[in-house]
């Protein structure tokens, strides 16, 4: 009898390091719901915890009906139900926030979004610390250090667990690529590194297969304003809200499988980097290894070539901007 449960218990813990509650805040929103639908469609999320300030019960109810094997469970708008959505969350994703509007620049959208961020990463902070955090609310130059300060005032920051989500920039590079070479997007491999907005977000189309394209200014602006193309498109009612579902599902799945143990996970991602530190510049995104821990590897960035050196040299500067009102933004705003 004691071999048996022994056994029994050996198993348990084996499956139970395979369950990930995966927390979705903003869970009701143009991102959050395909988001949500995308991760209940993945196998790796055991249990799918949505949370927003109006609807996530029903958004819950209704993806619920998704015939996989995760459960699902809306939460209400109360600091209850936002401490149950966060309680024992593997990941945590925040699309948070007020879409773009035309004219509207992602900097126009920081004074609500950073409050709005700040106060879901108070929460996150006491109730989920050990969570990954994958932000997709924009803009994600400054709502990333955002996170980082809060979790820092809190006493329980780790760098390797703090994501700002870039994936659509390269998901938008390849496709672009795709188009113009007609090839599959799948198989172009495109390297962006930078930040997530304008003139931060830098191609690296030198190091793909198709070293001419650095040169085709046009393409390079497309892939740095390809969310504007998408906001003129909706005529005012939306912004990149599918698309930027899809990036964050996937850069969600690659974090789940490194977690669990698959080696060479690599993607681009925002985080604290030592690859321009040197010039006041804390957080870059570039391809980064992931591990059961979170980061595992910064790459470095590799040769460019004289024009990609212009454009991030021009990045630098306006993220090191960005970064820095972010920094500023909690300590002028602790909050409650």
């Amino acid at each position: 009898m004691f071999a048996a449960s022994k056994i029994q218990r050996r198993a348990f813990t084996a499956s139970a390091r395979n369950l990930s509650k995966v927390t979705v805040l903003g869970a009701a929103g143009g991102i959050g719901q395909p988001l949500s639908l995308l991760l209940k469609l993945n196998p790796r999320v055991t249990e799918l915890a949505l949370y927003d300030i109006r609807g996530s019960p029903g958004v819950g109810a209704d993806i619920s009906h998704v015939n996989t094997k995760s459960s699902v469970k809306g939460y209400d708008a109360s600091p209850e139900g936002l401490a149950a959505a966060l309680k024992g969350s593997e990941v945590v994703l925040i699309p948070a926030g007020v879409p773009r509007k035309p004219g509207m620049t992602r900097d126009d959208l920081f004074n609500t979004n950073a409050s709005i961020v700040r106060d879901l990463a108070k929460a996150a902070a006491k109730h989920s610390p050990e969570a990954s955090l994958l932000i997709i609310a924009n803009p994600v130059n400054s709502t990333v250090p955002i996170v980082a300060e809060v979790f820092k005032n809190a006493g329980v920051y780790n760098p390797k667990k703090l994501f700002g989500v870039t994936t659509l920039d390269v998901v938008r590079a390849s496709r672009f690529v795709s188009e113009i070479k007609d090839t599959d997007p799948k198989d172009e491999n495109i390297t962006v590194v930078g930040g997530h907005s304008g003139v931060t977000i830098v191609p690296l189309f030198s190091q793909s297969s198709h070293p001419d394209l650095s040169s085709d200014a046009e393409l390079v602006k497309r892939v740095q304003f390809g969310g504007d193309e998408v906001v003129k498109a909706k005529d005012g009612a939306g912004s990149a809200t599918l698309s930027m579902a899809m990036a964050g599902a996937r850069m969600a799945d690659s974090v789940l499988r490194a977690a669990q143990g698959e080696k060479g996970v690599i993607e681009p991602t925002f985080v604290e980097s030592p690859l321009y530190k040197d010039q006041g510049v804390d957080f870059f995104s570039s391809q980064v290894e992931l591990g059961p821990n979170g980061v595992e590897t910064i790459h470095p960035i590799g040769p460019v070539d004289a024009a990609e050196e212009k454009l991030i040299e021009a990045c630098l500067g306006d993220l090191k901007k960005n970064i820095e009102k972010g920094v500023a933004f909690v300590a002028a705003n602790p909050g409650n």
